[in-house]
């Protein structure tokens, strides 16, 4: 009599493999700061400029007398800042079988991986938005980042001889719009404190900004979470606050900040560096882009059995008033 036999050591080959069609991804593709900023703007030229209007400084005694003449005032030109616009790209190629076999988690391969490039391009502009980089009219070209137009910069204690770079510092003047001021002196690490922030606030707001979200990398928001004013309460202690009795559930983080000069939004980017901060006032910063080249794809010409294309973004940096933003640098946060 026949047996009927089951292999235990191994899986038919006939059976279909148990392979999940959702594909997760673990890598990031939160960008706050460029999603914060994409405005719908567009620049017409790979060189674009806009004008700043200083205001005369206030006086307390203009007081004239009764029939006087007029008295010629100095007009204040405004300020021309340019910066110049830069060409990111992510290319990619997919063999014809694989647009032709049944893939798991997408119905066609060239179609996902342009998703994919996508994601991978709007990190790559985050990660250059919160890093080092001066405008460059030469190949390849580079547009002037955050850190190269903020005049207000709190920093820690320089060398010897040399200039801190702060909001009323000869350097900082000078390179006001210049979208050229790093390198600028390192000063020495000192760890996150609320008056840095409230400081930073102030000088802000002074110049005529109003700062309304601070980007922070992981660890710097730890940091702040936990800090503590001068009455020893924390910013999570002010956050929950009520008029009557209620129960409440423990808090340990801090999503919206209430200074004495506006409330702050809190958001965390995880492409920053530990080393700073940036204070934002988003009525006065925003990404342009040339017509026609915000993420545009391109199908590239084919050599063989395969489908190639790019993702392609031609973008600039517009801070339409350096002085309306500020800038925390030197921290030890690690």
């Amino acid at each position: 009599m026949a047996t009927l036999t089951t292999a235990v050591s191994g899986v038919s080959d006939t059976i279909h493999e148990d392979l999940g069609d959702v594909i997760s991804r673990i890598d990031p593709s939160e960008t706050p700061v460029y999603s914060m900023l994409r405005s719908r703007e567009t620049v017409d030229n790979i060189a674009f400029s806009w004008l700043v209007q200083e205001l005369a400084a206030a006086s307390a005694s203009n007081k004239v007398s009764e029939g006087a003449d007029a008295s010629d005032s100095t007009n204040t030109p405004a300020a021309r800042l340019t910066n110049y616009t830069q060409i990111s790209a992510k290319a990619g190629t997919v063999s014809g079988t694989l647009d032709a076999v049944n893939t798991a988690g997408r119905a066609k391969e060239t179609a996902y991986q342009k998703v994919v490039r996508s994601l991978e391009l709007r990190r790559d502009i985050e990660k250059s938005l919160v890093s080092d980089q001066v405008k460059a009219s030469s190949d390849p070209r580079a547009t002037a980042t955050l850190s190269s137009w903020i005049s207000n910069i709190s920093q820690g204690t320089v060398t010897s001889g040399q200039e801190a770079y702060d909001g009323s510092s000869a350097a900082a003047a000078s390179n006001l719009g210049a979208g050229t001021p790093y390198p600028h002196p390192a000063g020495t690490n000192r760890a996150l404190t609320l008056s840095m922030i409230d400081d930073s606030m102030q000088a802000a707001f002074e110049d005529g900004g109003k700062p309304s979200v601070m980007f922070v990398s992981p660890a710097n928001k730890k940091a702040f979470s936990t800090l503590a004013n001068t009455a020893g309460a924390t910013v999570v202690d002010n956050q929950v606050t009520y008029s009557a009795a209620k129960e409440v559930t423990a808090v340990a983080a801090v999503s919206v900040y209430l200074s004495d000069f506006g409330e702050l939004a809190v958001s965390i980017d995880r492409f920053m560096a530990n080393d700073r901060i940036f204070l934002v006032d988003t009525n006065y910063a925003m990404v342009c882009a040339l017509p026609g080249r915000d993420f545009m794809e391109q199908d590239l010409a084919k050599t063989g059995d395969s489908a190639k294309f790019q993702i392609l973004t031609e973008y600039g940096l517009k801070v339409a008033a350096p002085k309306a933003h500020a800038m925390i640098c030197d921290l030890s946060t690690s």
